[in-house]
């Protein structure tokens, strides 16, 4: 099978019992043992259900893994990942990660005797200056949140496996259909499912999916043991979800590539990020490692916050708004919103200014995209 099918099939079998074409959500906790130690594979819902095992075999599929644990959040997923870091263990983590991610590293794991460096991992030279011997674990995020700097996974991941140190690529903006990081030799991957892979802005989730045997069953313990874990009826709307997520991603895709080449054409704006546009400085790679570019657009404008403010007060489709990844444009301004929690200095450093805003560019007209976004430059 082919991406598209295996995204409508598997893991979505009919029913056994009944023919059902969908799979019934299995709203149940508990489940009847037939003898001690002996029952039909389930329980109880903390451990799991199958209707989450429906979700995590279409996980695995998809990005090539052998192995898939959904949880109730990215966060929660991103927490299992790092539970397998000990104190003393050294971290190197991609410098502008998703603020939520910072956050947990800088102020939370780092708490526990885990050391964490961030820095530029699309230049691997810097990831080997600040490696030790105690380097446990490498944590990608390409593209990069709200900068959208490419990091090559292949070459990462080589230098990983000579070091014995654990690859982990959050591929949250790409999805497998774009972008599969096993494939190019990382060890595991992690998704924030409330994003691309749900898709229609209704559903909280985080996915870990490795071939790593031994390293599941870590992450596997850590979801049981936090309980960290979706409800049925979140597990279900991400299944059905992923079913057109072929088709959504192109869209997506499709109309950030226009808006792109809208807003570099346009006076008012300073600067323009997107894989997709030769300005990109890793264009090159993002059509190496990556089948498509995505649905998200960064951008600076001339005048500071204020000019960026009258964007966020202008827009019509786009909606003001801190996710991403719904069917539905959004645009946010990530200093105050999901990078909030980076101190200035590094917003700063990073290139996160007053004036930057982010899009996620829905499945809408493409044409009404433009229209909306000349109107709110007009402004």
């Amino acid at each position: 099978m082919k991406f598209a099918t295996k995204a409508v099939h598997i893991g979505q079998e009919p029913d056994p019992s009944t023919g059902a074409i969908v799979p019934p959500i299995y709203m149940t906790t508990i489940y009847a043992q037939e003898d001690i130690g002996k029952n039909k594979g389930y329980e109880y819902s903390r451990l799991e259900n199958p209707t989450r095992t429906a979700l995590e075999k279409t996980l695995a599929e998809l990005e090539g893994g052998k192995h898939a644990l959904a949880f109730s959040s990215g966060m929660a997923a991103i927490s299992a990942v790092s539970s397998v870091l000990k104190p003393g263990d050294h971290l190197v983590v991609s410098e502008d990660v998703y603020g939520g991610t910072y956050n947990f590293f800088q102020n939370i794991i780092s708490n526990y005797g885990v050391e964490v460096s961030f820095v530029n991992t699309s230049n691997l030279e810097d990831i080997g200056l600040v490696s030790k011997a105690n380097t446990k674990m490498i944590w990608l995020e390409t593209p990069s949140n709200p900068m959208l700097k490419l990091t090559d996974v292949k070459a990462a991941a080589a230098f990983a496996k000579a070091k014995g140190i654990t690859l982990v690529v959050d591929n949250t903006f790409m999805t497998p259909y774009f972008q599969n990081p096993l494939m190019l030799d990382a060890d595991v991957v992690v998704h924030s499912m409330s994003k691309f892979l749900g898709g229609h802005s209704d559903v909280i989730g985080g996915a870990v999916i490795t071939s790593n045997t031994e390293l599941h069953e870590k992450f596997r313990f850590a979801q049981r043991s936090v309980g960290a874990v979706p409800s049925p009826f979140d597990c279900w709307l991400v299944s059905r979800g992923i079913k057109t997520l072929p088709l959504r991603m192109e869209k997506h895709a499709e109309n950030a590539q226009r808006v792109a080449e809208y807003l570099a054409s346009h006076q008012n704006v300073t600067k323009v990020i997107y894989p997709g546009i030769k300005e990109h400085p890793q264009h090159e790679l993002a059509k190496n490692q990556m089948s498509g570019f995505g649905g998200i657009v960064t951008f600076e404008m001339k005048g500071g916050q204020e000019a960026a403010r009258k964007i966020l007060k202008g827009t019509r489709i786009f909606i003001f708004g801190e996710s991403l990844g719904g069917v539905e444009s959004l645009v946010t301004h990530p200093a105050s919103t999901s990078h909030a929690a980076v101190p200035e200095k590094t917003r700063a450093k990073l290139g996160i200014t007053d004036a930057l805003l982010r899009l996620s560019v829905g499945i809408e007209d493409g044409d009404d995209l433009i229209s909306d976004l000349k109107d709110a430059m007009s402004q």
